[in-house]
């Protein structure tokens, strides 16, 4: 029977310090968390891989939880406030929630898909800072806004406005920009009323639903 506790402490050593993570905040929230809890109960046993995994749901399509040292190194980019009000869009079956709930004051997770957002509730139940919502990732969830940090779990192609008009001022979005060999984590600053974006390493991650570019019209010759 596999310790998980022991796998939890070689993901943190073997993935995530490897990986430049140094934040001792972010590395105790990830140990804290069961991965294992929010993949399906076949894919257990492969919870702490260097992998993105499939999380079920019918009709959820390809959907991943984020290789470890992806997510921690997005969380390490977001630089998390005790204090911050957090919008995680497409938490799936929770885990990024999870963890942010042991970082940020505040966790509202937002998850499209029904099946993914009932795991997730379930999953989530116990922690009493972190609300469960539901509604397309695109649009973010202007309900809750401002928010100081908006994680977005997955590669887009583009970052809508609806998502960064939700932003606090002086808060941040984070996830990865761009598919395959060039994309790049990347950290979006709303300052003075403007938003400016950097991007802080090379990642790559499973795309999200929703965020490719409106196609162009284009006139024919």
């Amino acid at each position: 029977m596999i310790d998980f506790a022991v796998q939890r402490t070689k993901m943190i050593d073997s993935q995530v310090r490897t990986e430049d993570v140094t934040d001792r905040e972010v590395i105790a929230a990830m140990g804290a968390v069961a991965r294992e809890r929010f993949v399906p109960a076949r894919l257990a046993d492969l919870a702490y891989i260097d992998q993105d995994l499939p999380i079920a749901g019918a009709g959820a399509g390809d959907r991943f939880l984020l290789k470890p040292a992806t997510l921690a190194r997005l969380l390490q980019a977001a630089d998390v406030e005790s204090s911050d009000r957090v919008l995680d869009v497409g938490c799936g079956t929770g885990y990024a929630a999870a963890v942010l709930a042991g970082l940020a004051a505040e966790v509202v997770a937002l998850e499209q898909e029904a099946t993914l957002a009932a795991e997730a509730r379930k999953q989530l139940a116990g922690l009493a800072n972190v609300q469960v919502v539901e509604g397309p990732l695109e649009a973010g969830h202007k309900a809750g806004a401002p928010y100081d940090l908006i994680l977005v779990e997955g590669a887009v192609e583009v970052v809508p406005p609806a998502l960064l008009e939700q932003l606090a001022e002086g808060g941040k979005l984070v996830t990865v920009v761009g598919y395959g060999r060039a994309a790049a984590a990347t950290v979006y600053t709303r300052a003075d009323g403007d938003v400016g974006d950097r991007p802080v390493f090379d990642a790559a991650a499973p795309a999200l639903p929703g965020f490719r570019k409106p196609k162009a019209f284009v006139f024919p010759l």
